[in-house]
């Protein structure tokens, strides 16, 4: 497929109004540094009027609606001007212009090292900053004989397939379900959607004219959808096949990949090196309450919505408040008679007044008429969403109150949600008592609301209940008060099995080691992709590579993967059979992960959360900048493998 679109923008030919009704909907700090380009006048950020807010919140980022009306007019002649000469742009700018531009729009000086980082992110003349160079320079015939199984046909899976197709490696793809879409595929519940602003949460190379900044679940399938036929890579994928065993052959140096076809024969696949692109979050899990077999109605889990029921004046229970149910008892609560939700611990809520939003005719038009302007607004969406937020999650050490917050400006955040909280339900002492968390905001993760799930707790039809749950009965369940709840329907909200990473697959590596008995439920990989004693086995979205507060994950798929593609080009170029991590290199790695999770608000001692397993250790999340992880995934240093040919 054509592959970076950003520079297709259509020429103006619109009327003087129709333009003047755009620039009322543009992001000012995207539209100024849009209008560098058209005019080479670097006068334009220069002067008083500049973003001064990191608030997600604040989509002008504390331009001044004066401020913002100044840019307007301005835009507005530039754009005429534009339309008129035929839309013709003056020479390029330098990068020292890029940079001057890139400081402008995310409000403070950038340091040196992020430049090639956030260049590479612009792609402003079309370069692919996940691209693996020098690919085209091995023989096809060496490709051809070096066959790459992939599981899982998710956005991981699908962005593997496209990238090894391109680099001419032949693949297949094992999907255990009836199409492509993985997360987006089986989560049909109701209120679906994602939570990362959807102009950062797509491929950098596959932009999309969002309906919403924050698209739903359909809208996503659809998206994933489209780009594994415009990839061209459906015939690469078996569907309604699983993988049940990969057992590593040391005398061939190859993976024997034992699957069960959708008609349940057993094959077994030979292949050169295995990527496993299933996720973290793939396996619903259900709480071990007693007699959670008993209940005589329905009962099911958000990731497995039976959409069979129809829940209209039915009486509901919902435990858990993550964000399977922040989505979803808004829209249960609308039909159903009563819904109670059972509540561990309350999630931290941050304000984001457009997260049911649709995007505008006029963004629309600016996003497709404007060049240079849909670079810049997913540039700023991207720092907003990453690098600008990361900090507020940092331990300070010195910082006295470390059970509320981390630091001050943590605290600050804290502040801030606090007040937001305050202002929905505050005058309901108890309920705004129980939608307080009493840890630091980051130390899970933090739910994006627009009002609509604080209000829905305050319906007459809605109930928030902190009493611990004791067991399920036939009718309802029991808290360990002794209260009594009867119900039509349990919907359990509560999540996956993150540290089971590639489970329930039977994975052996060399000596017949089994990955699931070697980690321990404890999973580590040196930089989230490589496993020593596996070799050429890599993962994606595997080990500490979950963001919390920083972007969106489909940038560490991209990232991921064009390590995974150095990797492979490196032993095509040797004449390798297998790279194995060192141990010793993996240990190091992981040691410096575990220290900077240790120095987050994640990993404080007194939060409990998902991130965490059952030893307390973070196995999900990476704790630094989207910078160090572009700049280490760039591709492999050989000296931190083992090389090893074919055995005669």
């Amino acid at each position: 497929m054509a592959a970076r679109k950003f520079d297709n923008w259509e020429p103006i030919t619109e009327s003087d109004s129709t333009i003047q009704a755009a620039l009322e909907d543009a992001s000012i700090p995207s539209l100024m540094v849009a209008l560098v380009h058209l005019t080479g006048d670097e006068s334009i950020m220069r002067g008083d009027i500049r973003p001064r807010s990191r608030l997600l919140a604040d989509p002008q980022a504390g331009v001044t609606e004066e401020q913002q009306a100044v840019v307007r007019a301005q835009a507005f002649e530039i754009l005429k001007a534009y339309r008129d000469g035929g839309c013709q742009l003056p020479p390029a700018p330098n990068l020292d212009q890029i940079a001057e531009m890139m400081n402008f729009i995310i409000g403070e000086p950038l340091l040196e090292a992020y430049a090639e980082f956030l260049v590479g992110e612009l792609s402003l003349h079309g370069e692919d900053p996940f691209g693996q160079p020098g690919m085209e320079q091995i023989p096809q015939k060496k490709k051809d004989a070096f066959h790459v199984l992939v599981i899982g046909a998710g956005m991981s899976g699908i962005l593997a397939a496209h990238r090894l197709k391109e680099a001419g490696i032949p693949c297949t793809v094992i999907e255990k379900n009836a199409d492509v879409g993985g997360t987006w595929l089986e989560n049909t519940y109701p209120g679906c959607r994602v939570d990362s602003p959807n102009h950062t949460y797509s491929y950098s190379f596959v932009p999309k004219n969002w309906p919403q900044f924050f698209s739903s679940q359909k809208v996503l399938l659809e998206y994933f959808d489209q780009c594994a036929s415009d990839f061209g890579i459906r015939d690469n994928i078996r569907f309604n096949t699983e993988v049940e065993r990969a057992e590593f052959d040391e005398q061939s140096q190859t993976w024997n990949v034992r699957i069960r076809n959708a008609d349940g024969t057993i094959q077994i696949l030979n292949a050169n090196a295995i990527i496993g692109a299933v996720g973290q979050l793939n396996r619903p899990r259900r709480p071990d309450i007693e007699g959670r077999d008993a209940f005589s109605g329905p009962s099911f889990h958000t990731a497995q919505w039976e959409h069979e029921h129809d829940l209209t004046g039915k009486r509901i229970g919902v435990i858990g408040t993550g964000a399977s149910a922040f989505q979803s008892v808004p829209e249960i609560a609308k039909q159903a008679r009563e819904v109670v939700v059972f509540q561990r611990t309350p999630p931290w809520v941050r304000p984001q007044p457009i997260y049911h939003d649709y995007v505008s005719d006029g963004k629309h038009w600016l996003l497709n008429h404007v060049p240079y302007y849909a670079k810049w607004f997913r540039f700023f969406m991207f720092w907003r969403s990453g690098e600008g937020m990361l900090e507020a999650s940092k331990k300070d050490p010195a910082w006295p109150h470390q059970t509320r917050s981390v630091s001050e400006y943590n605290d600050r955040i804290r502040a801030n949600f606090t007040k937001y909280i305050t202002s929905i339900v505050g005058d309901d002492p108890e309920l705004l008592q129980k939608c307080i968390p009493d840890y630091p905001p980051g130390g899970k993760r933090i739910l994006v609301d627009n009002g609509t799930w604080l209000k829905t707790l305050r319906r007459d039809n809605v109930h928030l209940i902190t009493d611990p749950i004791a067991k399920i009965t036939e009718a309802g369940l029991v808290t360990e008060s002794g209260e009594t709840y009867e119900f039509d329907v349990i919907i359990y909200a509560t999540g996956f099995y993150p540290s089971r990473i590639l489970w329930p697959m039977e994975i052996r590596g060399l000596g017949g080691l089994d990955l699931q008995t070697h980690w321990d439920g404890d999973p580590h990989a040196y930089k989230g992709v490589s496993i020593p004693q596996f070799p050429n086995f890599f993962c994606m979205y595997g080990p500490n590579t979950n963001i919390v507060v920083n972007t969106s994950i489909i940038f560490f798929s991209e990232c991921e993967m064009r390590y995974i593609l150095g990797c492979i080009k490196l032993l095509l170029e040797t004449d390798q059979a297998s790279m194995d991590c060192k141990q010793d290199v993996h240990d190091t790695y992981n040691e410096w992960i575990d220290e900077g999770n240790a120095n987050m608000a994640w990993g404080a001692p007194t939060v409990k959360s998902w991130y965490k397993n059952e030893k307390g250790r973070v196995t999900q999340n990476w704790p630094f900048t989207l910078l160090k992880f572009w700049q280490q995934t760039k591709g492999p240093d050989p000296s931190d493998y083992i090389f090893r040919s074919r055995k005669p």
